[in-house]
């Protein structure tokens, strides 16, 4: 999906494997809010997907892997002085966005600029005003932090028209430049490989029998095209049921999140064995629920979230509190790299074309940490800058 993606050992093969998976799913219809797919199934009965699971299990082994070396760009221009960044985040309330900003004030201490953050407060009014007040700035740059362009198009052109650069974060679906919007490039891991490994993980790590409960925001097409790609990875086992598909507004989730839960688990009981969310905050606002229904901290059900790998997700899965593993974004890495993906912009080089490896983290293999970064990139970054 992305040109000049560097090659990562093991994840060519991973990435077929995802397409051929994907490609020959048959899509699950009937599978909205509160719908429940077909018949009352148990999904401990004997359908399962032999097949499937093994190569589920065996694209997870190589994403659980920890010792990945950074494969990221090695050279650049040196850094430029005196620059001003923008970040516009579309709620600072979600981890995966915050996580990102914290990043982005970390290299500018290094490479000496200026970093401002303007919350747009999860509504498309306050987003549009934050991207207004940004644009009135007259920054070196600005950053689309984790909403969709399109819902600020006449912002978005009154900086393209002022000469400010845009890079997205989560911004469109796919990493890389983009002319519509116009977008230096936009950062983010390839959506349809962290939508393929976490449905090979449910597949894997249900050995091929499981409900399944899809949590997403559809306001949001980035995320509705993860969570669509997700119906489709586990429509490819026929022993995963999917249960139900909760559109739950990011910014509406804290108090939406722990009713529908409830309702879930009134509804499916013990056929809810796993559920797997486009964000990690859902878990956090489902634990509640969880807790006052009597169910284990370890599961059933056992929920894996599709990004963004926040310190609390971490938190929640290694004490086993209502969380079994999560897909993370290197969000400290990728705030380094916008800063170093604006530095090429002024310098007048093209994108660095850097994409992270999709990687899994669970109790097992995170060893206590709060996050997930590919080693390395802090010492290539400051090498590249000359600081």
């Amino acid at each position: 999906m992305h040109r000049n993606r560097k090659a990562v050992p093991g994840m060519a093969e991973a990435r077929s494997v995802a397409v051929a998976l994907l490609t020959a799913a048959t899509f699950l219809t009937g599978c909205e809010r509160g719908v429940s797919n077909g018949p009352a199934v148990s999904p401990t009965g004997p359908s399962g997907c032999p097949s499937a699971e093994a190569r589920a299990r065996a694209a997870v082994t190589r994403a659980e892997k920890t010792d990945v070396p950074w494969n990221g760009p090695t050279s650049g221009p040196p850094a430029v002085s005196g620059k001003t960044i923008v970040y516009v985040a579309q709620t600072m309330t979600n981890p995966g966005v915050a996580g990102v900003a914290k990043g982005m004030r970390e290299a500018a201490r290094v490479i000496g600029w200026n970093v401002r953050v303007i919350d747009g407060q999860g509504t498309p009014a306050g987003i549009q005003a934050a991207l207004s007040a940004a644009v009135a700035l007259k920054p070196s740059g600005i950053v689309i932090g984790g909403f969709d362009p399109g819902a600020t198009s006449q912002q978005v052109s009154r900086a393209t028209a002022a000469g400010i650069p845009l890079i997205g974060w989560h911004a469109v679906a796919a990493p890389g430049p983009s002319a519509k919007p116009a977008l230096f490039t936009n950062i983010t891991t390839h959506v349809d490989d962290v939508a393929a490994i976490s449905a090979h993980w449910v597949v894997s790590h249900a050995h091929g029998n499981a409900g399944v409960v899809l949590f997403t925001d559809a306001s949001i097409p980035f995320a509705r095209h993860k969570s669509e790609l997700i119906r489709k990875g586990l429509a490819a086992c026929p022993g995963v049921r999917q249960l139900a598909y909760e559109n739950i507004p990011i910014p509406d989730a804290s108090s939406r999140t722990p009713r529908e839960v409830s309702s879930l688990l009134s509804r499916f009981s013990s056929r809810w064995t796993y559920s797997v969310a486009i964000n990690d905050l859902y878990f956090a606002d489902a634990a509640p629920a969880f807790r006052a229904a009597g169910q284990k901290g370890s599961g059933p059900p056992f929920n894996i979230g599709a990004g963004d790998g926040d310190p609390s997700a971490f938190q929640r899965i290694n004490s086993g509190q209502y969380q079994a593993a999560t897909v993370p974004e290197p969000l400290s890495q990728q705030g380094w790299q916008i800063l170093d993906e604006f530095n090429r912009a002024f310098a007048g080089r093209p994108a660095s074309g850097y994409v992270a490896p999709v990687h899994i983290s669970t109790a097992a293999n995170s060893a206590g940490a709060t996050a997930w970064d590919p080693s390395g990139y802090r010492e290539a970054y400051r090498k590249i800058w000359g600081k």
